[in-house]
């Protein structure tokens, strides 16, 4: 039977990734993403492609709605990857541009996933993906909105996961630490947007060494997005998908670290990064 899968974010990095091995794995593929271009290039790369942006709900609606048609009327899973990045200290951080990560991060994602739980409770079975990171349970320097984004959308995700056993809808987590992808030069550019270099207290250090990271190569233990695609396989796939997926060293070892240790000793640690 075919199995067909909508997937936000698709105009690079993981979610083209994911679009690219879920096609070879037999996955009739719905790829989505927010600017029409991208939208056009999916389609001229093979994809069955939908506009969806996250700040617009009638984008949502409309977006979800046509993915439904090219999938002849069922979607059997939905893959929530799309999302951005917002650099900067907490105290740095305009409520504007809060507002802005949390519509694209959390928001719209939920307005999707409720439209996906309605078709999928119709149809008696679902798999729901959500891409969370490590920062979704710990906390990382000067990321702040990036880290409120990603803690409620685990809240979200684990209080629909309990309210959803017995639907036949399942619900999993993705916890991706570094990965390869566009993320960190679009993220810089939200920093550029939003953060006022010149009032921070922060300058100095923004200046010297964030910035510095326009021209970093690859993180300590980066893997490549294909990493990401392997969990989402199973995660789609099994008989017995889990409700959590690590992915990467990192992101093993911050999920050990914040079961065992006090949250000074997190602090601690965290703080020397």
């Amino acid at each position: 039977m075919a199995r067909r899968v909508l997937i936000t974010g698709c105009s690079s990095g993981i979610g083209r990734a994911a679009c690219d091995g879920l096609r070879a794995r037999g996955w009739t593929v719905i790829a989505s993403a927010r600017n029409p271009d991208d939208v056009a290039a999916l389609k001229a790369d093979g994809f069955l492609a939908v506009r969806i942006d996250h700040h617009d709900s009638a984008s949502i609606a409309a977006g979800f709605a046509e993915a439904v048609l090219l999938a002849d009327g069922r979607l059997d899973a939905l893959f929530n990857n799309a999302g951005h990045g917002m650099p900067g200290a907490a105290e740095d951080l305009p409520r504007g541009a809060l507002e802005e990560v949390f519509s694209s991060n959390l928001f719209g994602l939920h307005e999707l996933t409720c439209h996906a739980i309605t078709h999928m409770r119709a149809n008696g079975a679902g798999r729901i993906v959500q891409h969370s990171s490590v920062v979704g349970f710990t906390a990382l320097k000067w990321r702040a909105a990036y880290v409120a984004t990603k803690h409620a959308l685990e809240g979200l995700t684990n209080t629909m996961r309990i309210e959803l056993r017995g639907t036949g809808i399942h619900v999993a987590i993705l916890n991706t630490g570094p990965v390869t992808s566009g993320f960190r030069r679009r993220s810089m550019a939200q920093f550029d947007r939003w953060i006022d270099l010149d009032r921070s207290r922060h300058a100095e250090f923004y200046r010297v060494k964030w910035l510095a990271r326009r021209e970093a190569g690859r993180d300590l233990f980066e893997l490549g997005p294909e990493a990401v695609v392997k969990k989402l396989a199973h995660a789609l796939e099994s008989r017995r998908p889990r409700r959590r997926y690590y992915i990467t060293t990192p992101a093993y070892v911050a999920a050990v670290l914040t079961r065992i240790l006090p949250d000074a000793a997190q602090d601690w640690i965290i703080g020397r990064l």
